[in-house]
């Protein structure tokens, strides 16, 4: 197991690189549109719109924005201002974010939406501003000019292969509950659906829930719900999208009376997440290294805020429900287990030791080797 983490963990970084490869298939470019009208391209004199959706999830300010921040600092000689500001989780308010950025006559927007169909207006009045627009981690409708993510359905691939690992033999000796994430996040339901690729006709499904905002409190009680309705001693293992959902699932077992905990997963590696993990409550996350995401959005940005074709950065393409074949870079992701926690995010600088063995898990860290 371990030696297939560690290759995980090269592929990761092998994603890294993978921000410099050639684009295939074709989509609007904004290098395109400069070209027919004329314009002169910008230098690196540039002012980068940076809207991100909630801060409930630690990723975003702990993470996300600081590296593409870093990123375009880097790309520009430290010339290009970035702009931002969270929606907190108000699809409506992530609305009037756009507006703003819009009449402050940004470049380029780099655009995590709160609400994927409903910022699509949002977006075609980017594109009739002449502001291109960089769907991150989640794909906004509307005519996007690039899109940058995990392979969302293999999260969830990862997550089911997981559950079922824990599970072994005993998969259906009883029921799993599956706690998915938001209905206005796309990324949800390509959780959903790798998910359930793997797991479909292996467990039984006892509870399901679509958790609104993806909400630790609502998860809990959903979870706390799913345990009156199925019983304790029938819920074998938990599927949860998330590691915010994780801990309001495992507050709801542990007040559950379960004397031992099913597994249960989770993802974006948070620290409480891994210090879970550490201890035994948490059976595994999933490790989306965000360096490589960040890099690739900020790339992509400031290529077309300059009037440059994407072609020397997205490998792929992706059509959303309103655009087609749009340039895309995926970066991969890799389990995280009790097991694999050095080679992962202490590896690449995420969280010291220190900073997951505290005090509360320092018996934990001694007892698998963290030290």
């Amino acid at each position: 197991m371990n030696t297939r983490m560690r290759r995980a963990a090269v592929a990761v970084a092998a994603g890294a690189m993978a921000v410099s490869l050639a684009a295939c298939g074709s989509a609007k470019e904004s290098g395109d549109k400069a070209a027919e009208t004329g314009e002169k391209k910008k230098g690196d004199d540039l002012t980068i719109g940076l809207l991100l959706p909630e801060n409930q999830t630690a990723r975003y300010e702990k993470f996300d924005k600081p590296l593409i921040e870093k990123k375009i600092s880097e790309l520009t000689g430290g010339k290009a201002k970035v702009v931002y500001s969270n929606a907190k989780q108000d699809a409506t308010l992530q609305s009037q974010q756009v507006d703003t950025m819009i009449t402050n006559k940004v470049d380029v927007l780099i655009l995590d939406a709160v609400d994927a169909k409903a910022i699509a207006g949002s977006v075609s009045k980017a594109e009739e501003a002449g502001i291109p627009v960089v769907a991150y981690d989640r794909l906004a409708e509307g005519p996007i000019d690039a899109y940058t993510s995990f392979d969302n359905e293999e999260v969830g691939r990862v997550q089911g292969q997981a559950l079922l690992d824990a599970l072994g033999d005993k998969a259906k000796d009883g029921q799993i509950v599956m706690m998915h994430g938001a209905i206005t996040d796309p990324n949800a339901a390509l959780f959903k659906k790798g998910a359930k690729s793997v797991l479909d006709g292996k467990v039984n499904v006892g509870k399901e829930y679509d958790t609104k905002e993806w909400k630790p409190e609502n998860a809990n009680s959903n979870m706390e719900a799913a345990i009156s309705a199925l019983g304790k001693d029938k819920i074998v293992g938990v599927y949860s999208a998330n590691d915010g959902m994780a801990g309001g699932i495992i507050t709801a077992l542990q007040g559950g009376g379960f004397s031992k905990l099913p597994p249960v997963t989770g993802q974006d590696a948070e620290l409480s997440g891994v210090q879970r993990i550490v201890a035994g409550e948490q059976y595994m996350s999933v490790y989306k290294p965000y360096a490589p995401e960040a890099a690739a959005a900020a790339e992509m940005a400031v290529a077309l805020a300059k009037g440059e074709k994407l072609d020397a950065i997205a490998k792929d393409t992706v059509d959303s429900p309103t655009t087609k074949g749009v340039p895309t870079v995926l970066v991969p992701v890799v389990s995280l287990t009790k097991e694999n926690i050095k080679d992962t995010v202490i590896k690449d600088g995420v969280y010291t030791v220190q900073d997951i063995c505290t005090d509360k898990y320092k018996a934990a860290c001694d007892a698998i080797g963290l030290k």
